[in-house]
């Protein structure tokens, strides 16, 4: 006689939060994704990663993103089978979009803003952001367990 031994599909997993748009609504979004990476069992290379982009992102948006009274959300798609991860961070202020990163040595070194998003550049296959109506804007990036192309090397002015 034949069992069937039934298979789980494997579906693509969400997880999103809003938080205070403050240092410490950052630092929770940061927990959270590191609790629920390690939950969905993603592989440690990618949740290091994602973990360090979420930490710079939330902060950015503390920082810079900041409306009172309005909160920030940060959102995660994982799909098990490529073992692709996306991070989203929305937050109110969409007429405040990041910069594209500078060149690390154009940055004077007792700086101690601007080096977040080269870090995130450099962590991430792909970043950018997107729009989220009405008024505000979505800094995105994913991470692949595999990546298709090589990351480059971050290399920061010594302090």
């Amino acid at each position: 006689m034949h069992t069937i031994t039934p298979q789980q599909a494997a579906s693509v997993r969400l997880f999103a939060q809003r938080l205070s748009s403050t240092r410490r609504g950052a630092r929770l979004a940061r927990l959270l994704v590191a609790e629920r990476l390690t939950a969905w069992e993603v592989s440690p290379s990618v949740a290091e990663g994602a973990v360090r982009i979420t930490a710079e992102l939330a902060a950015n948006t503390a920082f810079h993103g900041h409306v009172q009274g309005r909160d920030f959300r940060v959102a995660l798609t994982c799909e098990p089978v490529s073992g692709g991860l996306r991070i989203e961070v929305t937050d109110p202020r969409g007429e405040r979009l990041p910069a594209p990163p500078s060149d690390p040595e154009v940055l004077p070194s007792d700086t101690e803003s601007g080096r977040g998003l080269l870090l995130v550049a450099a962590l991430a296959d792909r970043w950018g952001v997107e729009p989220y109506p009405p008024s505000g804007k979505t800094v995105w990036a994913e991470v692949e367990d595999e990546p298709r192309h090589p990351r480059t090397a971050l290399t920061l002015p010594a302090p």
